[in-house]
């Protein structure tokens, strides 16, 4: 479900459910127990990087699973999710996203959890379709966005729903840099590794954690009942599914 290996002292994260690194519970809970145990100070790793397999960083929420839990599975798993991506925003340590294919939707939200984002040229995408699901952004998720993005660029993207090809996500600022497939994760290991080198560890901890102290303020307020309920009825009145009808049928499968 997840792979770590440690380079040069920098920890690899390697999403590997799947086909696509469907995110549900189980490895949003992964995703949180991983990154939380990353984030020891006194741990062996000095950053982390954060990627997929294959082509797929990871395409997502897993609608299928949503649909067939109905409302317990819902109201189980939007909690988890919302931990996994604050696990990746609230890492102490630098932590950049190796974006190997498509992120979409809560791929999207992972990879812009990350300090930075280096994404491999190809045909991978990037975006948050969330709404054209039918469904809303959980908090979580809404406020790395904006606070990734700023607050303007994070609304354009967030309406237009559209998944956006390299070039186009790096000029929206969805990504920070592109790169060849072959030097990804070399690059990326290499970004972090410089970053825990050049900044003390107990300085950029204590910076990244200025930097998000609003919106974790804001988060830990929040209570979400109208979230949920949209999900769930978005899980039984068949939006949900005519979403994957009408997606899974474009691409023939």
């Amino acid at each position: 479900m997840i792979e770590v290996d440690v380079v040069d002292g920098v920890g690899v994260v390697r999403l590997a459910h799947g086909r696509v690194n469907a995110l549900d519970v189980e490895l949003c809970r992964a995703i949180e127990r991983t990154m939380r145990e990353l984030d020891d100070p006194e741990g062996p790793v000095r950053a982390v990087v954060l990627t997929g397999t294959g082509r797929v960083f990871s395409a997502g929420v897993d609608l299928k699973r949503v649909v067939a839990g109905g409302a317990p599975y819902v109201a189980e798993f939007l909690p988890a999710l919302g931990g996994a991506f604050r696990s990746v925003f609230d890492l102490g340590k630098p932590v950049v996203a190796a974006v190997n294919g498509h992120a979409i939707a809560g791929g999207c939200v992972l990879a812009a959890a990350c300090d930075r984002r280096i994404m491999a040229l190809g045909t991978g995408r990037i975006g948050v379709p969330e709404l054209r699901v039918g469904v809303p952004f959980p908090a979580p998720a809404l406020e790395i966005m904006r606070f990734a993005l700023g607050p303007v660029r994070a609304r354009q993207v967030i309406f237009d729903g559209a998944n956006h090809e390299p070039d186009a996500a790096l000029a929206l600022g969805l990504v920070d840099e592109l790169i060849d497939p072959d030097a990804l994760v070399d690059e990326a290991v290499a970004v972090a590794g410089r970053t825990a080198t050049d900044i003390p560890a107990d300085t950029f901890r204590h910076t990244k954690a200025q930097l998000r102290q609003e919106v974790n303020e804001r988060l830990d307020r929040v209570t979400e009942p109208g979230t949920v309920e949209l999900w769930t009825r978005a899980a039984t009145d068949g939006r949900i599914q005519a979403f994957l009808d009408r997606t899974v049928g474009s691409r023939g499968q």
